[in-house]
């Protein structure tokens, strides 16, 4: 939300400076998200006057101008396509320096000499517009200055709302907070309403009253519409960030900034009646003002006519009976579209807009009358025209009904931390507007019931008076203290881990945490769960996150990119999070999603630049599972997300909880990644399960190590030789490294040879050279009955 200072403070005086207003509104809630003047940094410009023009004697595109700046008459060569005589301007005297620090002086233009300059609303930094110069109301005087003139003692101010406080997205909301804040009256609109001097009306029907319990209509013919927006009514929108269409638009756009209530007008001649407000019918289509045509399913509400539908309920109208340059009788709409009948519409359709910004949020259901009085006043005035009196179709019994709600001393004492004196209650409800219904004292508390106002539609509960009481009191003024309350140990589980500590362990290992939406882009969706059908949203906030996730691949690839195109070379992430599964109920497994690209290690001159790979992760995932204290073993794995022999399931308990592997060599080539993407996908909620902690004693004699070359079949994975040794060696067998794999000249190509090392060591007694060479007889025995080992 845009407002410029002046226009608030037409509504409301505050005795208090400008920044600390600012401030003021930020710690009320309304947070300022920055500001700007409204014209650039100029001096010597005045109001001039161009009394005559001639043609410039050597240049076609020029012209010869007399100006009248208030001081004398002057020559200045213009090339303006606008420039004529009687044409009030902005004058740039010699000497003046313009923004930029671009200094007038005089000069010849083809043989000619010039005496200043005539402005473009771009070269005063007023606007965009520099195709000719400035066009200002002809009352002004000439050699005034313009800063004074225009009042550009002005600044633009950006609001970031809250959606709760749509009540806010107006001058005259904010002029009310303003005026609650500092206990200062606010000079509200006098608008009388405008009387009927033709008896012309338009059918309106309410088929989805729910939708639209109320909907003003009013005819109003022979506008002239080739009549511009007067200069304080352009300057006024482009303040506030809107740019000047015609002068209906302008004023329908005015009220809506003005009194946050969105209207439209529609061409009259290119409605048939009458106008229905309902759903539309699936495959209903429309083309809108921007030129975009949409088709409909059965779900927004549309304002239709006989030929069919002409505006999106609080987005968009329609082209066909959008108003024209050749407009010559108008209908005016004024309506209120309930929040759920236009929130997510807008974002379906990838149309957010300012009316449906405000609908979302919720606009006063009790306004549209004071906006059709104060949009037909305006128009009136500015494009004349006979207007019809007010149409009005209602549902009384799907209005808004004012919410009474209660508010208890003690609570309200108890929320904040502080003690307020009820006789600042008293004050601070009567400054927000609140109708007080009792007030009465229980128990030695004082309890008020107040009726909410209409524009207040956030209020519904006690929380809400709580929270209105204290921006009043002023947040600044609720002293800090530490709480004061009894923490009594919880139970902790010793059977399962913490999501922090298991967050924790990820880091130690040099991951680093992400947080992504659940919502994704359904590309990646099918690029990397393919076969999963996702859930899509119905009001998605984009396309790019319009279906939830069924996995954390997708989320940690997008993350992976924004890494790379920064430049990064070495990216280790690790997301925890759900994912989302259909089914009835849903399914909202908590997953651990791991990656790993680039580097294996960071760049370093000890260290070669290798490239991280499918082992790296692997050992990283040992390490973590062995934190659980539970057994994990790794099984060749056909995934068509995966890279076919660089795959693996995880398993835990003799159950698979997840898989690791590198990405498919198509999936990263769609990725536009260059070098291997290796990822891992686990069951959190197995990961987390720790097993029982047992302790033992430590041996005090000494350990004797032997190691062991083998021949196997390359098909047999060092895993099984692993758990084969384990069990045949039992407790006795205290370390097992497995430290060569080798392939090649004297081993036969079918086969492969494996280093095992083998640590021995009894806990009451030293191993003697007998028990030893048992202990191995019966590990290659094993070996070569379990896994047709032999040694080498």
């Amino acid at each position: 939300m845009k407002y410029n200072e002046m226009w608030l403070r037409e509504w409301v005086r505050p005795d208090i400076e400008p920044d600390a207003l600012l401030e003021q509104l930020t710690m009320a809630g309304l947070e300022v998200d920055g500001t700007t003047p409204v014209a650039g940094s100029f001096n010597g410009v005045v109001v001039g006057r161009v009394v005559a023009v001639a043609p410039h004697p050597n240049a076609d595109k020029l012209t010869v101008c007399q100006v009248d700046d208030g001081e004398e008459t002057r020559q200045v060569v213009c090339g303006a396509p606008n420039v004529r005589a009687g044409l009030t301007t902005a004058y740039a005297r010699v000497g003046a320096v313009l923004p930029g620090d671009f200094r007038i002086r005089q000069a010849k233009l083809r043989d000619v000499v010039s005496n200043g300059m005539l402005c473009s609303a771009a070269e005063l930094e007023l606007g965009d517009d520099h195709d000719g110069i400035l066009e200002l109301a002809d009352d002004l005087v000439p050699g005034q200055d313009l800063r004074l003139a225009l009042e550009l003692e002005d600044r633009i101010v950006d609001l970031e709302l809250t959606p709760n406080r749509g009540d806010c997205l107006s001058i005259r909301g904010l002029a009310r907070e303003v005026g609650v804040l500092n206990n200062t009256p606010v000079t509200e609109l006098s608008v009388s309403p405008t009387p009927a001097t033709c008896e012309d009306t338009f059918e309106v029907r309410l088929e989805d009253e729910a939708g639209c319990p109320r909907y003003l209509g009013r005819v109003i013919r022979g506008v002239d519409i080739t009549r511009p927006s007067p200069p304080w009514l352009r300057e006024r929108l482009r303040r506030v960030g809107l740019r000047s269409i015609d002068a209906v638009v302008d004023v329908t756009n005015l009220v809506m900034i003005e009194l946050g209530q969105p209207m439209h007008a529609f061409d009259l001649n290119q409605l048939a009646a009458p106008i229905v407000v309902r759903r539309a019918a699936a495959g209903e289509k429309l083309r809108l003002l921007d030129g975009r045509e949409v088709m409909f399913d059965d779900q927004p509400l549309l304002i239709t006519d006989a030929s069919g539908p002409v505006a999106i309920a609080g987005v968009m109208g329609g082209e066909r009976s959008g108003v024209q340059p050749d407009t010559r009788d108008v209908f005016l709409e004024c309506a209120f579209f309930h929040p759920l009948a236009v929130a997510g519409t807008a974002r379906k359709y990838g149309l957010q807009t300012d009316a449906s910004h405000r609908y979302e949020r919720g606009v006063d259901y009790a306004l549209q009358h004071l906006a059709m009085d104060r949009a037909t006043a305006l128009l009136l005035d500015i494009v004349g025209g006979e207007p019809g009196p007010v149409t009005e179709a209602v549902a009384s019994d799907h209005l808004p009904v004012p919410a009474e709600v209660t508010l208890r001393e003690g609570r309200l004492n108890e929320l904040l931390g502080v003690t307020i004196d009820p006789a600042e209650v008293d004050v601070a409800l009567e400054r927000l507007g609140f109708d007080l219904l009792d007030r009465s004292t229980v128990a030695g508390t004082v309890r008020w019931t107040i009726r909410v106002p209409s524009h207040r539609f956030d209020i519904a509960r006690e929380a809400d008076l709580v929270e209105e009481i204290c921006r009043i009191y002023g947040y600044n003024n609720v002293p800090s203290r530490l709480p004061r309350t009894d923490l009594g140990l919880r139970e902790v589980p010793l059977d399962r881990a913490s999501i922090t500590a298991l967050k924790g362990q990820l880091v130690d290992l040099g991951y680093q945490e992400v947080i992504t939406y659940s919502f994704i882009d359904p590309r990646l969706q099918d690029l990397l769960a393919p076969g999963v059908a996702p859930l899509k949203l119905e009001n998605p906030m984009s396309l790019d996150q319009s279906v939830m996730r069924t996995s954390l691949l997708p989320s940690l690839a997008d993350v992976l990119k924004a890494n790379v195109s920064r430049q990064q070379d070495r990216v280790r992430l690790f997301e925890v999070g759900r994912c989302f599964l259909p089914g009835d109920p849903v399914g909202q497994p908590v997953m651990l999603g791991a990656l790993a690209w680039g580097r294996r290690d960071p760049e370093h001159w000890a260290t070669a630049s290798a490239p991280v790979d499918f082992f790296d992760l692997k050992g990283d995932l040992e390490r973590l599972l062995a934190w659980t204290g539970r057994r994990v073993s790794f099984a060749p794995l056909a995934d068509p997300v995966l890279h076919p022999g660089q795959a693996a399931a995880v398993i835990v308990g003799g159950r698979q909880i997840g898989r690791l592997g590198r990405l498919h060599p198509e999936i990263e080539q769609r990725l536009d990644i260059a070098g291997g993407i290796f990822v891992a996908e686990l069951d959190a909620a197995c990961v987390l399960a720790q097993a029982r902690r047992r302790h033992g004693t430590v041996s005090r004699f000494p350990s004797v190590r032997r190691d062991l070359a083998i021949v196997v079949d390359r098909a047999v994975p060092a895993g099984e030789i692993v758990s084969i040794l384990e069990k045949s060696l039992g407790k006795v067998l205290v370390d097992l490294r497995l430290f060569d794999v080798y392939q090649g000249k004297g081993i036969d190509s079918t086969e492969k040879s494996l280093g095992v090392g083998l640590t021995l060591q009894k806990p009451s007694a030293t191993l003697t050279e007998e028990e030893i060479g048992q202990y191995m007889q019966t590990a290659i025995e094993a070996l070569a009955n379990e896994a047709g080992a032999r040694l080498r």
